[in-house]
């Protein structure tokens, strides 16, 4: 009764990124220039697949909407992160704050799920060559995509029903620079166990799940690169796996530091630190990587600028 009579919070306020404002105008900047970055990047991504016959394959076709999630995702976030630098208090209504948690949930978990769909195509073009275009067809790709938006939402709107539809009574400060679910439950009055262990069943199901086929598929991979008898072809194979390693090896281990560990009142600055990787840096790098280390894609970027030159 003590909890249902107090005054539900109608506005957050963030702590922000940091409490140094010496270093807010070098922090804007950096930002606005790695959000940018994620723009062009990615915007340039999805512009070069859709826009060469040559790249219109499975595996660009999933790296083409990896780039339109990687740009949603960041916008959810960046944006306010940006305008909060430039701002003495730094709010955001219950129901902004709600629906910006709605959708940086959905578009990380549809982003782990994407590269989980990444990793079974380069097992099936490489271990399964002489039947990749008839298990890789547009069908299957556009299936995979669908279904890994569809749990992506899903399973953010019963994150997003069960975090606010806790009481939060004050304070209304929240130690982070978004709204997330960890700071958030930390605000919570009620009791919020339950909202903690469906957090950590769907990271559990959805990310350490779509991390297990990564696993599996290029411990699957290697095997098959290890029997290969030419040099070149192992080079080749090699090169073009170990770009998607490296987006999902940053992503993944960002992700579990924040979520599968011990739940604490205390979000110190290394917990900042680290969802700036996940929020705003892996959305910058996946293009970024995808393009420096495929030979593909460089070529054709190489060919664009010489023709706008």
């Amino acid at each position: 009764m003590y909890v249902n009579n107090m005054t539900q919070v109608r506005v957050f306020v963030f702590s922000g990124l940091t409490d140094n404002e010496a270093i807010v105008p070098f922090l804007f900047i950096f930002f606005f220039l790695v959000y940018l970055v994620t723009i062009v990047g990615n915007v340039g991504m999805i512009t070069v697949v859709h826009g060469t016959a040559s790249l219109q394959t499975p595996m660009y076709y999933l790296l083409s909407y990896l780039a339109l999630v990687d740009l949603c995702y960041s916008s959810v976030i960046t944006p306010k992160m940006l305008f909060d630098l430039l701002s003495k208090i730094k709010t955001i209504s219950f129901a902004g704050c709600a629906l910006q948690f709605f959708f940086f949930a959905a578009l990380a978990v549809t982003e782990a799920l994407l590269l989980s769909s990444m990793s079974y195509d380069r097992y099936i073009a490489i271990c399964h060559p002489l039947y990749y275009v008839l298990i890789m067809t547009y069908k299957k790709c556009l299936i995979l995509v669908l279904l890994s938006l569809s749990i992506g939402f899903l399973q953010s709107s019963v994150q997003t029903s069960c975090v606010f539809s806790l009481q939060y009574c004050g304070p209304k400060l929240i130690d982070h620079f978004y709204c997330d679910g960890p700071p958030l439950l930390t605000l919570s009055c009620s009791r919020s166990l339950p909202c903690d262990m469906v957090t950590v069943f769907f990271v559990c199901f959805c990310g350490i799940g779509s991390m297990v086929t990564v696993l599996v598929s290029y411990t699957l991979i290697v095997s098959s690169i290890l029997r290969m008898k030419s040099s070149k072809g192992r080079q080749k194979a090699f090169s073009t796996c170990s770009s998607h390693l490296m987006c999902v090896s940053i992503f993944y281990g960002t992700v579990f530091f924040m979520y599968l560990r011990p739940s604490s009142n205390v979000f110190d600055q290394r917990d900042k630190v680290v969802s700036v990787f996940y929020s705003m840096v892996i959305p910058m790098l996946n293009p970024l990587i995808y393009s420096l280390r495929n030979q593909e894609v460089k070529k054709i970027i190489v060919g664009v600028v010489q023709k706008c030159q």
